[in-house]
């Protein structure tokens, strides 16, 4: 396993694995047997970095989430488990009743937060959580509200970093602004979609017409770039299969005229190294110029153990500029 470093904070910072791994369906369609056999599996190899939410996976069964939270508690405590591992969860996607409805939500109130922020840490069994996002924005509540409440969280101990997902480029600048202005703790990772394939930006969100808000876009590209202290925690890298399985066909999000010189390049390097291509995709994330790690999942070992090949594969400069150059 290889690693790096998240946080900009010393007193917080902490080193974590290249590949995370995320759970979010643990507990629900992938059983506690099968979940607690990924989990050890993951550690086995020197992982040591889980992503999880309040909400998951509340669409399943129909109820308001935390059985992935759930589940990493009930592992934590049969395993030992302590500081070694990280685990970063999330707020603000929790239905607040009951159900598969996916707009009716808690959102990033105070009360919402503060109160989803107890009921995370005792789910996981924990006294400070890891790493705490913002699931999703909520521009219903002015932005000096959030940033002040999240920081009221790690200042009392209760959360070490803060991390925002899915939010507009200007709403993060805002966020780091307001933080900056009151010298309050800000986010230090930001956890979006991104893989080799890119998504369009035309398409509708699900809470946008304008566009989708959970996507790495070039916008966010720049972001990073110049703010190198952040981390992209990726999600969805290997778009559930779609990179290998012909029953998975890519959806309009990332099937488009662009995609055809993307794949073909893919291919090719696939030929060379003799690794699939979810591994190659990996691999050309985990080895770019930006600091990304990528949020895998895995509902069996087999699955997780063709992910953890790919930290060991290095692609050639030649091969990175052929994927970097194909559009």
């Amino acid at each position: 396993m290889k690693y790096r470093k998240i946080g900009t904070d010393p007193q917080h910072q902490r080193e974590v694995s290249v590949l995370a791994l995320g759970a979010m369906l643990f507990g629900t369609v992938v059983d506690e047997e099968r979940s607690f056999a990924v989990l050890d599996r993951f550690v086995e190899a020197g992982g040591t970095f889980l992503d999880t939410a309040n909400n998951y996976a509340f669409w399943v069964n129909g109820t308001q989430g935390g059985e992935s939270e759930a589940l990493l508690g009930r592992w934590r405590r049969s395993r030992g488990i302590t500081d070694e591992v990280v685990i970063a969860t999330k707020l603000g996607g929790r239905p607040k009743v009951p159900g598969r409805d996916f707009f009716n939500l808690e959102g990033l109130t105070p009360e919402a937060i503060r109160t989803s922020a107890a009921r995370s840490r005792e789910n996981l069994g924990v006294d400070r959580l890891d790493l705490l996002y913002a699931h999703t924005d909520d521009l219903t509540v002015p932005q000096e509200e959030i940033v002040r409440t999240f920081a009221e969280l790690v200042a009392n101990g209760e959360v070490a970093m803060l991390g925002a997902s899915n939010h507009w480029s200007w709403r993060l600048e805002r966020w780091r602004t307001l933080a900056a202005a009151a010298n309050l703790p800000s986010y230090e990772v930001l956890q979006y979609h991104h893989t080799y394939l890119r998504a369009r930006a035309d398409i509708p969100g699900r809470r946008s017409k304008d566009g989708d808000q959970g996507l790495f876009s070039a916008e966010l590209m720049t972001y990073l770039r110049d703010r190198p202290d952040l981390t992209l925690v990726a999600y969805t890298p290997l778009l559930s299969g779609a990179y290998v399985r012909k029953d998975r066909p890519l959806g309009e999000l990332h099937d488009h005229a662009g995609t055809k010189a993307r794949l073909a390049a893919l291919n090719e390097v696939v030929r060379e190294t003799g690794a699939t291509a979810n591994q190659v995709v990996l691999s050309w994330m985990i080895g770019g110029d930006l600091p990304v790690i990528p949020l895998i999942g895995a509902s069996s070992t087999a699955q997780l153990n063709e992910s953890l090949e790919a930290v060991d594969l290095t692609l050639t400069e030649d091969q990175r500029t052929h994927l970097d150059s194909a559009h």
